[in-house]
């Protein structure tokens, strides 16, 4: 099944992230570029970082010219996801473009990648209340909150590949198609964001 495939590609990829757990070391892809398992790797890579951006700038005590400084770079994280996204779907098109697509076919609330998207950030919700679940220094009560809210995500996971799984399988099968709307972000646009405009 194809969510599992990407879930241990998130897992392979959270787990390198915390050999070092630093937000600025150096990325390196293992799969080929040419394979899907290249944009999942990178995909979840952004993400995991990124999660480390949003723990960083929460610091009460962080200083307001660092808080900027991160803020553009998670503007640029999430850039960098959305195009993710898009390449991931652009995968998907390519591969099942040759399947005639039945008369009574629907489109699904979302396209496949933007559900995959959502598995990565699960994978990290995952591998971190598994965490806090686990910590030698937090109380009883703390470790068995975390670990009712750890079961959830375990029985999201199992629903959230579940419905992946059967949504390509329905595109496989003609049942379903998918349209990849381009993202139209308007506030890194200097012509379509008012205040980036005025500055020209």
């Amino acid at each position: 099944m194809f969510s599992d495939f990407a879930y241990q590609i998130f897992e392979e990829s959270i787990k390198k992230y915390h050999v070092l757990d630093k937000v600025d070391q150096v990325f390196e892809n293992p799969y080929p570029k040419s394979e899907v398992s290249h944009l999942l790797y990178r995909k979840n890579w952004i993400d995991t970082v990124q999660w480390h951006y949003e723990d960083i700038i929460r610091d009460p005590d962080i200083v307001p010219e660092d808080a900027l400084v991160l803020k553009r770079q998670i503007d640029a994280s999430n850039q960098d996801r959305t195009d993710l996204v898009e390449y991931i779907d652009s995968y998907f098109l390519e591969k099942y473009r040759s399947v005639e697509v039945r008369e009574e076919a629907t489109i699904n609330t979302e396209s496949p990648a933007w559900a995959i998207d959502r598995l990565s950030i699960l994978a990290l919700k995952v591998y971190h209340m598994n965490e806090e679940a686990n910590r030698s220094d937090a109380s009883e009560e703390h470790l068995a909150k975390c670990r009712k809210k750890l079961a959830v995500l375990l029985e999201q996971r199992k629903d959230l590949s579940t419905a992946i799984d059967q949504l390509l399988s329905d595109i496989a099968s003609g049942e379903k198609y998918m349209k990849v709307y381009k993202q139209m972000k308007m506030y890194n646009d200097d012509e379509l964001n008012p205040v980036l405009r005025a500055q020209k």
